[in-house]
């Protein structure tokens, strides 16, 4: 049903506003304060998409602390933020005081006017790298203070910043049924491959990306309702050397293929809102 309701009204929405389809995205979804009203539905991809009835994460609780709050982007499918406020949890237990949790969403998802490619669907989250000193900051406090990497030596080898409780926090969050993957920097995938000894179906989730030495992003898998395109497949086996081979380029480049960037690409932050799905106009005009 609303499936239904979502294509039938956004078809109408597009014959009745052909100009808003030449709107920028991101202005459009940058814009919003609210989330849409109705039941919670992740829609389309998460690099292209939107997501209505939101619900915003807690600006503290008693394992966490939402930080950098004047970006309003903590926001997500209720699911994400369940998942959140368990991990947190799952952060004591591994010794720490809590998490800071970096940004999820805007309130209706969509294109950012600033940073992050994805996290349109509300169902990605970053995650501090540093371990709270404090669950009472300020509002003030949580836009002054900075995460710390883990990395060090030019990205080759792990920080002194790197302890088990990353490790432990991680492993929790790929066990995780309703995890997709999780994106971390190349060194401490290497790092968890190396340290783990037991069950090591969880590091197949943990995937090598450039610039997490400072945070840790998980997707989480569309949950049942919504609307979301199908990521490409995890592929098989746990990564580890695909790991690996990105720190060995990093310390000698001339290992790398030669690779050609794909001339059709777009940064979603160019997207028009015909540009996005249908159902996104609707969101957008939605209360």
């Amino acid at each position: 049903m609303i499936r239904k309701t979502l294509t039938a009204a956004a078809l109408l929405l597009g014959l009745a506003l052909p100009a808003s389809a030449q709107q920028l995205a991101k202005d459009v979804f940058g814009s919003f304060r609210s989330p849409s009203q109705g039941p919670a539905v992740s829609i389309g991809n998460y690099s292209q998409g939107c997501g209505q009835g939101f619900v915003q994460m807690p600006d503290s609780g008693p394992s966490w602390q939402s930080m950098r709050l004047s970006r309003d982007r903590h926001w997500g499918h209720p699911v994400m933020i369940d998942f959140l406020v368990g991990l947190s949890r799952a952060a004591q237990q591994a010794g720490w005081q809590g998490l800071y949790i970096g940004d999820i969403s805007q309130p209706r998802g969509g294109p950012m006017t600033s940073g992050h490619a994805s996290h349109q669907l509300g169902l990605d989250a970053d995650i501090w790298m540093l371990p709270p000193a404090s669950l009472s900051l300020s509002p003030q406090q949580r836009e002054n203070l900075s995460s710390v990497s883990v990395v060090a030596n030019r990205g080759t080898a792990l920080s002194g910043n790197w302890t088990g409780g990353h490790m432990s926090i991680m492993r929790a969050a790929a066990r995780d049924p309703r995890v997709e993957r999780i994106f971390v920097d190349p060194v401490a995938k290497v790092a968890m491959c190396q340290m783990e000894t037991g069950n090591r179906d969880w590091l197949r989730k943990i995937r090598p990306i450039n610039n997490h030495d400072y945070h840790f992003h998980v997707r989480l898998n569309c949950p049942p309702g919504s609307m979301c395109q199908t990521p490409v497949p995890i592929p098989a086996g746990d990564g580890c050397a695909d790991a690996q081979e990105w720190v060995n380029i990093r310390i000698d480049p001339s290992r790398a293929r030669p690779s050609t960037p794909d001339p059709n690409y777009r940064h979603p932050r160019t997207y028009r809102m015909a540009d996005l799905p249908a159902q996104c106009s609707t969101v957008a005009s939605a209360p």
